[in-house]
Formats: C-alpha cells, sequence, structure tokens
C-alpha cells in the first residue's frame, strides 16, 4: 500500500541535507534516522469522501477512507489558538488513552474560506500498514471465553469516564469499538443525540452474546437482562461480570518467571533507584525460604532529592510496600470469599498512603522542608493469588489479577509478539495540561518543564496524594516490563521491544539476557540517569519452552545477573556531541511542583481514621514504619568511615521462580489520575532535567553503608538565579 505512493515522506532529523525518501524505506536514504510513519483517523462525513492516493495540506496522504498519513511529522499540525468544546472530552479523558484516541490537530479540506476542516485523532487503533484493527463484532465469535467476557469488562469500566465527559454513546458503536488483542479501543468519540443508560449496554450486549461461547453464554445473557432492570445499578452488574471473568480466567494455566536489575549507568556515582527483585532477593529467598512475595510482586522506584535523600527514599518505600503487601496476602489468604476489585484497589491505596507518610515523617524528623524533602516514584505491580472456585469440588487460587500502582513517571509496559502497550500514564505537567484540557499533548512537548514530576511519594502528606490504581487480566503469554525513566525516556522501550520481547516469548533469548539488554540500551542511549528494569515473563503454556541454549545464552550475557549490573563506563553519542551532561538534581518546575512554597510540612505518620474491611495496616504496619524502618533509614544516612562492600553477585543465574501457577490479573478501571485541581501549580516553572537520579544497590538494613560523596550530590540546589539546564522529554 505504502509502496504506491510517489509522494515523499521527510525525515524527522531537521538538520538532514537530504530528508526526501520514498515510501517504504524504514531509515533516512541521507543520516540513517529511523523513519516516522504516523496514521491518523479524520473525524467527520466531509473525509469520508476524500479519495485515496490524494495529497491534503501538502503532508496528508489518504491511505483509506478518514485514514491519513503524515508524511511531515515532525511539523506541527494546524491548531486553532482557542481550542473548541467539542474536543474537550478527548482531552479530560487523557488518563484513559490505554482505550481512547487523542487530538492531533485539525487540517482543511481545501483553500477555499468555506472548505470544510476536519479533526485529526492520533493514538487510534490502526496497525502499521494503515488498516484499522478489527471491530469487536468481527472478533468476537473467534475469540476465547475469557477474552470474550474481559472485553466486555472493559467496556463496563469505561462507562462511569465516558459518561461524566457525555460521550458513552461511544460504547454502543459495534463498529466504533475495535479489538487489538487483548485491548478495547474506540476510534472516536460520539456524543450522540440521547443520554444513554445501562439499558442501552444492555441492548448492545445482547446482540453479542448470541455468538458467544457457550461456556459463558447463558451467564451473559443473564447480565444483560440485569441491565435491562432499572433496580439493578451499575456496582451490582460489575460484581456479576467480575465474578464471571475470574472463574474463566482461573481455567487457564498461568506461570510467572521475573529477572530484576539495576544499574548506577556511566555518568552518575550514586544510583538512587531500587527495585524488586534482584538477585539478592532470588538468593535470600532460596536461603531463608521467608520471602513469599516471588514472584507475584515486582517493583521499581526512582528517588528524588539528592543521594542524600533520592536512595533512602526508594530504598524505604521498596522495605516498607514489601512488608505491607505481605501483610496483605496473608489477609486475604484468610479470607474465604474473594475480595472484591474495589476492596483490593481501596487497601492498595491505603498502603501506598503509610508509606508516603513513611517517608514524609523522615523528612520532618530531619526538618527537610519544601524542597528539600527527599521522594520517590512508584511502579508497582500485584499477581494476587486468590482463591478461585472453578467447580464445588475443584478450587484453584490462580485468579490472573494484575493490580498496577503508580506515582510518578515510572512506567509499566504489556509486552506481546504483535505489539507493546503502555500501561501508566505519568504524573507530569505534559499530562497535568492535556488532562486540564489547556493543550495538545504535542504542544506540551515543547515545553521545557513538560517532564517535571506533579507528585511523588513522600514529599508530601498523604492528603495530597492519588496515587493511580488499575486492574487487568492476564489472559495472553507476554511479558510485564516495569521500569525507571532511565530506560523509557525518548521511548527507548517502544523503540526496542521488538528486538527482545518477541524473542523472549518465542524461546530464543532468555528473560535475563533481555533485562541486560534493556539495561545496555538505557546506559547506551539515556546514559544520563541510573536505570531499572523487571521484567515479568507470563507463560500461558503449561510446560517452558526452552529454544536458546542457556550455556550460550550466558556466554553472551555481558555480566551476571545482579542487583547492580556493571556495564562499560561510555557516553552515549548525543552527550559526546553536546560535552553536556545533565546535572543529577531536580528542575525548579519540578521543585515548585513537589514542594510548593506556601506548603506547610508534612504532618508525622499516623493511622488513618477510615475503616477498613481487613485489620492490615495496624499497630504493625505503624509499628514498622515508625520504628525500625526510621532506625534502618538514619543507618543509611549517617556517614560511616569506610564504604561497606556490597557483597559479589553469585556466579551462578538467580533462580528462577517457583512453577506454582500464579494467580493472576483482571482488569478494573484505573483509579482516578491525580486530580488535577488538586495539584499546586507551580509559581514559576524552568527547565526540568532528568528529575531522578538513582541508587546504587543498598545493603540490607542491617548493613551500614557510608555516605555518598558530597561532590556528586544532586541535593546541592544552585541558587534561584542560576539558569538551569534543559529538560529531557518524558513522553
Amino acid at each position: 500500500m505504502i509502496s504506491s505512493f510517489s509522494e515523499p515522506i521527510y525525515c524527522p532529523n531537521l538538520s538532514c541535507a537530504d530528508p526526501r525518501n520514498t515510501f517504504g524505506r524504514q531509515h533516512c536514504a541521507a543520516c540513517e534516522t529511523d523513519l516516522i510513519y504516523r496514521y491518523v483517523w479524520v473525524v467527520g462525513q466531509a473525509a469520508e469522501e476524500v479519495p485515496a492516493g490524494k495529497v491534503i495540506a501538502d503532508r496528508y496522504f489518504v491511505i483509506a477512507p478518514q485514514i491519513w498519513l503524515d508524511s511531515r511529522p515532525v511539523l506541527p499540525p494546524t491548531v486553532p489558538e482557542q481550542l473548541p468544546d467539542s474536543i474537550m472530552p478527548y482531552l479530560h479523558l487523557y488518563p484513559q488513552r490505554l482505550h481512547t484516541p487523542e487530538v492531533y490537530g485539525y487540517c482543511s479540506l481545501g483553500e477555499a474560506p468555506e472548505a470544510a476542516e476536519v479533526l485529526l485523532l492520533e493514538n487510534v487503533p490502526i496497525n502499521n500498514f494503515g488498516r484499522l484493527y478489527p471491530s469487536i463484532l468481527e472478533s468476537w465469535s473467534g475469540t476465547s471465553a475469557a477474552r470474550q467476557v474481559y472485553w466486555l469488562w472493559q467496556m463496563l469500566q469505561l462507562w462511569a469516564p465516558l459518561s461524566e465527559q457525555g460521550v458513552a454513546s461511544s460504547l454502543l458503536v459495534p463498529e466504533n469499538l475495535r479489538v487489538e488483542g487483548w485491548r478495547v479501543r474506540l476510534l472516536e468519540l460520539h456524543r450522540g443525540n440521547f443520554v444513554p443508560t445501562l439499558r442501552d449496554l444492555g441492548d448492545v450486549w445482547s446482540g453479542l452474546v448470541e455468538s458467544a461461547q457457550p461456556e459463558v453464554q447463558a451467564k451473559l445473557g443473564e447480565i444483560c437482562q440485569f441491565m435491562r432492570r432499572s433496580s439493578m445499578n451499575f456496582e451490582a452488574i460489575g460484581l456479576e461480570l467480575n465474578d464471571l471473568l475470574l472463574e474463566q480466567a482461573a481455567k487457564l494455566p498461568l506461570h510467572l518467571e521475573v529477572v530484576g536489575m539495576t544499574d548506577t549507568g556511566p555518568q552518575r556515582s550514586q544510583n538512587e533507584d531500587s527495585c524488586y527483585p534482584v538477585a539478592a532477593d532470588f538468593q535470600s529467598s532460596k536461603t531463608s525460604g521467608n520471602d513469599k512475595l516471588i514472584p507475584y510482586l515486582t517493583m521499581v522506584c526512582d528517588g528524588v532529592g539528592g543521594h542524600e535523600g533520592g536512595e533512602v527514599a526508594s530504598q524505604l518505600a521498596v522495605q516498607s510496600l514489601k512488608a505491607l503487601i505481605q501483610n496483605l496476602l496473608a489477609e486475604i489468604a484468610e479470607q474465604e470469599e474473594l475480595m472484591t476489585p474495589a476492596m483490593v484497589i481501596k487497601q492498595l491505596e491505603e498502603i501506598v498512603r503509610v508509606v508516603n507518610n513513611v517517608i514524609s515523617a523522615q523528612n520532618n524528623e530531619q526538618g527537610k522542608e519544601l524542597r528539600q524533602r527527599m521522594g520517590t516514584t512508584l511502579v508497582m505491580a500485584l499477581q494476587l493469588p486468590q482463591k478461585v472456585k472453578i467447580s464445588e469440588d475443584l478450587p484453584s487460587n490462580n485468579s490472573h489479577e494484575l493490580y498496577l500502582v503508580n506515582v510518578g513517571d515510572s512506567r509499566a509496559y504489556w509486552i506481546g509478539k504483535n505489539y507493546c502497550h503502555r500501561l501508566t500514564v505519568d504524573d507530569d505537567v505534559a499530562s497535568r495540561e492535556v488532562q486540564l484540557g489547556h493543550c495538545l499533548y504535542w504542544e506540551t512537548q515543547l515545553r521545557a518543564d513538560a517532564g517535571a514530576l506533579t507528585q511523588a511519594l513522600g514529599t508530601r502528606d498523604a492528603d495530597f496524594l492519588r496515587p493511580t490504581i488499575q486492574r487487568f487480566i492476564v489472559e495472553e503469554e507476554g511479558l510485564l516490563l516495569l521500569c525507571s525513566d532511565g530506560l523509557s525516556d525518548n521511548d527507548w522501550v517502544e523503540r526496542s521491544w521488538e528486538n527482545y520481547g518477541p524473542e523472549v516469548l518465542e524461546g530464543k533469548m532468555s528473560l535475563e539476557a533481555a533485562v541486560q539488554s534493556w539495561i545496555r540500551l538505557a546506559n547506551e542511549k539515556n546514559g544520563y540517569d541510573n536505570s531499572s528494569v523487571v521484567a515479568t515473563h507470563c507463560r500461558m503454556s503449561p510446560e517452558r519452552l526452552v529454544l536458546f541454549d542457556p550455556a550460550v545464552a550466558s556466554a553472551q550475557a555481558s555480566a551476571p545477573v545482579s542487583a547492580s549490573v556493571s556495564l562499560p563506563p561510555s557516553l552515549p553519542r548525543s552527550l559526546q556531541k553536546s560535552g553536556k551532561i545533565p546535572e543529577s538534581q531536580l528542575s525548579e518546575s519540578s521543585k515548585q511542583l513537589l514542594y510548593p512554597e506556601t506548603s506547610p510540612a508534612p504532618e508525622p505518620v499516623q493511622k488513618r481514621r477510615s475503616k477498613f474491611p481487613l485489620p492490615l495496616l495496624g499497630v504493625l504496619g505503624l509499628m514498622l514504619a515508625g520504628g525500625a524502618l526510621g532506625l534502618w533509614v538514619r543507618g543509611l544516612q549517617s556517614p560511616q568511615p569506610e564504604p561497606a562492600q556490597v557483597p559479589p553477585p553469585p556466579e551462578t543465574p538467580a533462580p528462577i521462580p517457583s512453577e506454582t501457577p500464579s494467580p493472576g490479573a483482571e482488569s478494573l478501571s484505573p483509579s482516578p489520575e491525580s486530580t488535577p485541581a488538586e495539584i499546586p501549580s507551580p509559581g514559576v516553572e524552568s527547565p526540568s532535567p532528568s528529575p531522578e537520579s538513582s541508587p546504587a544497590e543498598i545493603p540490607p538494613p542491617e548493613a551500614e553503608t557510608s555516605s555518598p560523596s558530597p561532590e556528586s550530590s544532586p541535593s546541592e540546589i544552585p541558587p534561584p538565579e542560576e539558569a538551569e539546564p534543559p529538560s529531557q522529554s518524558r513522553e
């Protein structure tokens, strides 16, 4: 299709000597820069009448009705000075970008004043060949029972946020509902000419139920009948659908393998990243047998506030979360009834708030105020092992529920054989401005402070914290990748996943080798920061597929499995050219957002008064927070005469987690993004360097380490009049 066009596609490198390239090329013929094929969906009946092959505005090539290719993707599209109200739902729904499209710009269909102006959408369900992904109607009858229920579950979770924006009618048009593997995607948003109800959604589902898989057809029919009753509310319908989804997912096999690594990077002397699990955690679990969290819990934290605080905050967050999640799993194991998604989300929210206040209390105890306060980002994944009874005599503890928690800009991705989905949305200025309806996302990237954080754990009291919590269902084989921005900056996950993800899923590369490759890539491309990667291979086959030679894979690996990977300290080419290394400190805009000058000092850690369904966050959690962990942190921060040596990594690869069936994951609508209205606006936003620096692997609490060298400390904040280095794009 692409090769049929004679018009050129232009290189995104503005300094390219000859930017014109023929369609079909993947790299620029002149400078070898990757070419961008950006497809947009054009809204409106006028666009349907534009024939394929026509060139619009000297840049858009019509591939098919309403599908255009932008041949000059580096040039900004047309945007009116005052954004029209009609596109506000797209902006306000940015937190739902996993399912909803985004506004790209506008384009006139002619030069005459009366020519129609059409809306262009990006992040749309169009594949790399310019074709729409199939509609839910096209794919419905050929998919599994678990996935059929999962698609309906996603639609139900979108009902509330779309209704708030007046576009719930988008879920009533089957052709508007596209599916990409497990994910439901909307082609565009429809306001409709009436206010839809759950009865209307039930009518649409009834058409699908007729061709549903036999094992779920009857139950789905009952749910559709419930939706037609005015007495049935949204929560009751959600519980019925959730029970069916858990039952079907529990029938699927699921085995988890986890590898985690963190690295200081070639330009940093301190590592403010912390992650779980790493090689030391596997070794400890093997010797003591007390760690029941592997392979169910994974997390990455990226400290902010300088090496005198950032590394402490990230380590403190990891250790606190491990203890509290252990308590949560112990409570769940004793429950005979399944814990509902809303209840799990509430528990996780409270856990995150307790950990936030643990770090905040340390700031208070040390007299740190405003910009001096330490904090950390968080991305955490929990495979929840609830016991799902498939039949009266066949219970199962394999429910496939996956809960994701994120604060800040560390990210989670799902990588399948044919796609890479970013599951989280960053808590930064760019996301905030779009969600507030102030501008389009690509416009925010022109701001120097686009990547400045709007929230982090520990910098303020928990009352100001808005963690995002989502639930997914693992019902296909894939990789769950958690990483700090040392890897995700400049879209290196999106640009590299095809080199590693499918290789692991096909058994041609070990998970360990893939994680090492991502660490190596982060050091080469984003070497100005620390990097952490934790990958979980979710296998749906009962037996492990091994096509690669483990001995060869081990020989090819550049570093052994370790909590800290030693890699060549070479600078990335981009920094070699510029000769400028970003400083390891927070930008002024991040300081203003995270530590507003007018905000009071956070309150000491205290138990929240809300009543919990489980006695999880009681005296034990707070004693842990205020006692042992506090003493451990003070030990970390007190200078020692000599640095404690980190134990060398084991010579053998980290043990693979047991092949115990892992209860897994089902997807509930994400907890609302941090409410923009409650995020303090910065007084002065200035360019932000990469806000986080990262920690070298810190020994367990019993071991004492020396205070990092002061000359490399990111906490040495320059006076306000000094210029900040340019910010790195974080999206």
